[in-house]
């Protein structure tokens, strides 16, 4: 019988709901919280690969973000859905490490000019006609690592992640007006990029052409 006790236990783990797993990971339990890791670690690794645009980097601060979280889940109260709570706790760390970097996550030479009516609104999900086209995903993920590191955040965290504005300027620092005004010239940054990467696609193209 008691060998057969370690791999119930595995198994019983393994079938934790999300809910269980939070509460035995708060009673210190390791298997609950390598649950937890194992259902959410590719979505953390995949924020932080998108804010950082940095392979090792992603998989340094995802590590981190579940540090943080083993630190942490003892504050969890259920408040807003686990997944959300992890979400903000991950953002945070990486903004903690651009900061460290001296990389703002909004300079603060930025500043907003008009009313916040002057730039485009957008609902997250739709169809940014000004981007459709002939941009596949590969480019698109391109442009968007080239952008500069506070364009990328604010773009990232509205257009890819779908916070509203006064949630980016709680989460980051800044302004709601801030926050719109990065977020318009990210996009515009974003479509200078993606024209260039198609001149010189065209470009490769003419010349193996020759």
């Amino acid at each position: 019988m008691t060998d057969r006790e370690p791999q119930a236990r595995q198994q019983s783990s393994s079938e934790l709901s999300e809910a269980e797993a939070i509460e035995k990971a708060k009673e210190g339990s390791q298997e609950a919280f390598q649950a937890l890791y194992d259902r959410h670690k590719r979505r953390v690794y995949s924020l932080c690969l998108r804010m950082t645009a940095n392979t090792a980097e992603a998989e340094d601060l995802t590590q981190e973000a579940f540090l943080q979280l083993y630190r942490k889940i003892g504050t969890f109260r259920g408040e807003s859905a686990f997944s959300t709570w992890l979400h903000r706790l991950s953002v945070n760390v990486v903004l903690m490490h651009l900061r460290k970097k001296n990389l703002p996550a909004v300079s603060l030479e930025e500043t907003t000019q008009g009313s916040e009516d002057d730039f485009p609104r957008k609902d997250f999900g739709a169809q940014d006609l000004a981007l459709a086209g002939s941009i596949d995903r590969m480019q698109l993920q391109k442009a968007v690592s080239d952008l500069p590191p506070g364009y990328r955040t604010i773009f990232v965290l509205h257009d890819v992640e779908g916070y509203e504005h006064n949630e980016i300027a709680e989460i980051v620092g800044c302004s709601i007006g801030n926050s719109k005004s990065q977020l318009h010239k990210a996009r515009m940054k974003l479509r200078e990029l993606l024209k260039m990467n198609r001149a010189e696609k065209v470009e490769d193209s003419e010349k193996q052409e020759r």
